[in-house]
């Protein structure tokens, strides 16, 4: 794993750096400038940022910004010692939160996270989300449908509603090469579990899946690209 930390902080880019070598990190580029960690994203890929949030000139939060920007897989955690800064942490895209001093139990949580989070993105491409308190790795072909959900989007199984802290255009990235097509600005459907479809009011399609009753309803715009979709598979 591939590591970037910056710290303005001398000691506690030290405690950090120390603590992420006892559980076997080895492989990490430190700056106590942020300016200089910005020159590295252009030579270097990092699976993992952590980021102090209050710098001088240029917070955590912007460089945070930045590095999604430029490197968008990049997992980020935040470390401060004010817990109000949690909020505007994620907002802006962090994945951990961790709060100094920091302790080993919790950077082994964080690194936890990473774990799963890579083996989201290489694993088959599964999805990672959650139901109640359990982590599921949600295969590709057990999804029905996605919906948006404010910032989380939620995933339909035959079994489960799964939350994912994920926008919804990500996900539609993800699934760019499988059969599955954007019906409406808050769904996506599985094209291989739909079992029928039905036209209604204002040019709008109904759908409905092999496996789980219930439907769910196309924008106008969304209908038309998906009739044409079809038309394209049917040829």
């Amino acid at each position: 794993m591939k590591v970037l930390i910056v710290d303005d902080e001398s000691l506690a880019l030290a405690r950090l750096k120390r603590i992420l070598n006892d559980n076997d990190i080895f492989d990490i580029v430190e700056f106590n400038d942020p300016l200089e960690a910005i020159k590295e994203l252009s030579k270097t890929k990092f699976d993992a940022a952590f980021l102090d949030i209050s710098m001088p000139n240029f917070s955590g939060l912007e460089l945070a910004e930045l590095i999604l920007n430029i490197q968008p897989k990049t997992f980020i955690v935040f470390q401060t010692a004010y817990e109000e800064y949690a909020l505007d942490a994620f907002r802006k895209g962090g994945m951990g939160y961790l709060l100094k001093p920091i302790e080993n139990s919790e950077l082994k949580k964080i690194l936890q996270k990473i774990s799963l989070y890579k083996e989201e993105k290489n694993i088959s491409k599964k999805i990672l989300g959650k139901v109640s308190d359990k982590i599921y790795l949600v295969e590709i072909d057990e999804i029905f449908y996605i919906k948006a959900d404010l910032d989380e989007i939620i995933i339909r199984t035959k079994d489960n509603f799964v939350y994912a802290k994920k926008k919804i255009g990500d996900i539609e990235e993800i699934l760019k090469d499988k059969d599955f097509f954007r019906v409406h600005r808050s769904y996506i459907v599985n094209v291989e579990k739909i079992k029928s479809i039905k036209s209604v009011e204002q040019s709008k399609l109904e759908i409905y899946f092999n496996g789980v009753d219930e439907y769910i309803v196309s924008s106008k715009d969304g209908a038309k690209e998906f009739r044409e979709y079809l038309d394209k598979k049917s040829i």
